[in-house]
């Protein structure tokens, strides 16, 4: 029956495609962001998405929110129109306006670019004077293309700028409610019923319900988990569970339950929730006690609060029905956790962390056109950062991804000299690596990065003996041996100073660039003469210990450190140690494995349905990603919590292959692992519109369908099982073709549907 699904999808896929090609409307810009976000015309009341647009909110009466734009000179970005294969923008004209009919009428009385003989349609600078504070502007663009020439203008889009407002700042969206019911509810026992929202969500609760007297009573409880057909009072950890008195009024009456405040996830450096949201909870169920009246499902509503979100902005279905799963629940995780309007640890702590950051961060490019939400999470981490070594590092690691994603290198330049500090170069010792343990972390340095302490190694978490870990229980760390230069820490450092020589180019500073990029090349081959034990083909933890880990091998992998010779034997020494790490950690351990051919591995390590799998996250009931693989490994562990979400980000960027190799994507790779997969269809979406591509994978052939969207570039990337027999291109034979490490290469593929076929001979 998939297989029969997946086939009509595929084709169905083609004919929607072709069917864009052949329509003669005119083409129009679409998708415009104004300081990367979209929805910048809108209005919300109590976080409910309104009617009424910015520009009629004299008419608003009550408070009401809005997307504030906070620099005095934003940017724009716009999908460039046309389905014509090769598509390229060759000019743009924007203008802005300070009232819709200008705007409307193609006026820009605040300014006119001219045409702008470009190609550039993403974090484009609006060069006119600065913009004032707590005001209406409309700007609209029409482009040029090298297919269709000039475009039609761009709807109207509109902003209110901030009461303040600098060069750069960077905006976010207001947080918002969602309003949904029960998809069931019964009766349990006498006068109790148990109401199933069907997922998680961090919300509120409201009832309506009926009393005979005003002496009626009844308990609500709320909860993520259930225990024999009842909500788990007392499930552990930080899974939550809260119960609610509630005393009833004579008559028919709508009650909303207000949710108690608790001390840890309010404390002072907890993100707290606006006034506008009020305090939230995270539940699944409802269980109402003391109740006779039939209860229906229209009776009880939840308001759940979270960033906005575009469900329909991706798609994953394949021919593996639990990778299908696992999909859904990571995908819907970053939605669900997003409620704080920043990136946060789950519900124990409301804390930013940099590790959860940066999994959020690659899952919510993933599956949706969203990039304020990582940017202000990472803004607000250089300021307020965490302890853990690596999580120091991984800040720089966030910001570069941020311009990768989206292009606009402002947030680089306004931070750069507060990420140089993170490189921990300070931390160097006369061997080279860095160390937290030697003496190096002096007030200066602490002051440098932020930090009121001093930083330590983390590896992976938790550690052993702590958080309710017995000293016998194995932690997280699969036994890794802390010395004085942590293989791991020292991996991290090495990554950033390669991504410091690229911000350093992207902003300007070339002399820092091309010390960044020196320091990288000595570091790794110090690093690998001082971990790599070339006996056992494997890194050692630290260099005063010959003990080997799973983290001590797969970081080198993930960052590129390994030798194309020793590659191999590092692979299988990942393969020996199944899934010892958390779920943390296994974000680098897939990254790792794809990184390194591993993909017949890393397919295991994504659909395996043991208890240190995203699978048992499913089956013990959570549907949103858990803490830690299960409760007997991070006993305090919440249902929670994105950072165990890196499925979300691994399918499209490793499995499907889907990656940027220039900013905001103007240029980028498809290249599939299928591994055993038969078949596989996504959409992604990115800044310049989405990337489609499906597959059917079979024995004697392999089958590529890709849609690239206009603007863009990609290289493409067919699989080679066997000796190559043929090759097909949109029905056409190709005769040249490029081979390179296992692959059919086709470079600099522009927009467009292609369909591509291979048949393989023999051995």
């Amino acid at each position: 029956m998939i297989h029969k699904i997946l086939n009509r999808t595929l084709l169905l896929f083609l004919a929607v495609c072709l069917n864009v090609l052949s329509q003669a409307e005119e083409l129009k810009p679409s998708g415009l962001l104004t300081d990367l976000i979209e929805h910048t015309d809108r209005t919300w009341i109590n976080g409910i998405l309104s009617n009424i647009p910015v520009w009629q909110t004299e008419e608003v009466i009550e408070p009401f929110e809005s997307v504030k734009i906070c620099s005095t000179h934003p940017t724009f970005s716009w999908i460039v129109p046309g389905e014509k294969q090769n598509t390229r923008q060759i000019a743009y004209r924007i203008i802005v306006s300070d009232n819709y009919a200008e705007a409307a009428s193609g006026n820009g009385t605040i300014w006119d670019s001219g045409q702008i003989c470009d190609g550039r349609s993403t974090a484009v600078l609006y060069k006119g004077n600065a913009l004032r504070e707590d005001k209406l502007y409309f700007w609209r663009v029409k482009t040029v293309t090298n297919t269709d020439g000039e475009s039609e203008w761009s709807d109207v889009k509109a902003f209110l700028t901030a009461d303040s407002l600098s060069e750069y700042a960077a905006s976010h969206y207001p947080q918002v409610k969602t309003t949904d019911h029960p998809v069931n509810i019964h009766l349990v026992e006498k006068k109790v019923w148990l109401a199933d929202f069907g997922k998680d969500a961090f919300g509120q609760l409201l009832i309506t319900l009926t009393a005979n007297s005003d002496k009626d009573k009844v308990i609500v409880h709320l909860g993520e988990c259930i225990t024999n057909g009842r909500l788990d009072r007392n499930p552990g950890g930080t899974i939550r569970y809260h119960s609610y008195s509630l005393s009833l009024l004579k008559g028919t009456h709508t009650y909303r339950i207000k949710i108690a405040k608790d001390k840890r996830n309010t404390s002072q450096a907890a993100v707290l929730m606006p006034t506008y949201v009020g305090e939230v909870v995270p539940f699944r169920f409802c269980e109402i006690e003391g109740y006779e009246p039939v209860l229906k499902q229209e009776n009880i509503a939840r308001e759940y609060t979270h960033y906005p979100f575009d469900e329909t902005a991706s798609s994953f279905y394949c021919s593996n029905d639990t990778l299908n799963q696992i999909w859904d629940l990571c995908k819907y995780s970053i939605k669900a956790t997003s409620f704080a309007g920043i990136y946060v640890d789950g519900d124990r702590e409301r804390i930013p962390y940099e590790a959860d950051a940066l999994i959020n961060q690659l899952s919510h490019y993933s599956v949706d056109r969203e990039y304020s939400l990582a940017r202000r999470s990472y803004e607000y981490l250089l300021k307020s950062p965490t302890w853990p070594t690596e999580w120091i590092l991984q800040a720089i690691m966030i910001a570069w991804y941020d311009y990768l994603y989206t292009g606009d290198n402002r947030s680089l330049k306004a931070t750069y000299q507060q990420l140089k500090p993170r490189t921990l170069m300070q931390l160097r010792e006369k061997n080279g690596l860095i160390s937290t343990t030697t003496g190096l972390q002096t007030p200066e340095f602490q002051k440098s990065i932020h930090f009121n302490g001093e930083i330590r190694d983390i590896v992976d978490w938790p550690h052993t003996g702590i958080l309710g870990l017995n000293n016998e229980e194995g932690g997280e760390t699969d036994g890794f041996v802390f010395t004085d230069y942590n293989v791991v820490t020292n991996a991290f450092h090495y990554e950033v100073l390669k991504q410091m020589a690229d911000i350093g180019k992207v902003i300007g500073e070339l002399e820092e660039a091309d010390f960044y990029k020196q320091q990288a090349e000595m570091f790794k081959k110090r690093y690998n003469r001082l971990f790599f034990d070339k006996r056992r083909g494997v890194y050692r933890d630290g260099i005063s210990t010959e003990h080997a880990s799973l983290h001590g091998n797969m970081f080198p992998l993930t960052f590129n450190m390994v030798s194309d010779g020793n590659k191999k034997r590092v692979l299988d020494f990942l393969k020996t140690r199944d899934m010892a790490c958390s779920v943390y950690g296994s974000q680098f351990l897939m990254d790792a494995l794809y990184n390194a051919g591993g993909a017949d591995y890393a397919l295991q390590m994504l659909t395996k349905t043991d208890d240190r799998s995203w699978y048992n996250m499913i089956r013990v009931g959570s549907t949103i990603s858990l803490e830690a693989w299960d409760n007997k490994y991070k006993p305090n562990q919440d249902w929670n919590h994105a950072w165990g979400s890196a499925p979300a980000n691994i399918i499209p960027r490793k499995l499907m292959g889907i990656e940027p190799l220039g900013p905001a994507f103007e240029t980028f790779k498809i290249k599939p692992q299928p591994s055993t997969l038969e078949r596989a269809s996504i959409k992604m979406p990115t800044i310049r519109g989405e990337i489609e591509v499906s597959f059917i994978n079979k024995p004697a052939s392999f089958e590529l369908l890709a849609r690239i969207p206009s603007n863009t570039l990609a290289d493409i990337y067919l699989p080679v099982k066997k000796r190559v027999k043929s090759i097909v291109m949109n029905g056409e034979r190709i005769q040249k073709l490029k081979q390179v490490d296992g692959y059919i290469l086709l470079e600099d593929v522009g927009s467009g549907v292609y369909q591509f076929e291979i048949e393989f001979g023999g051995n």
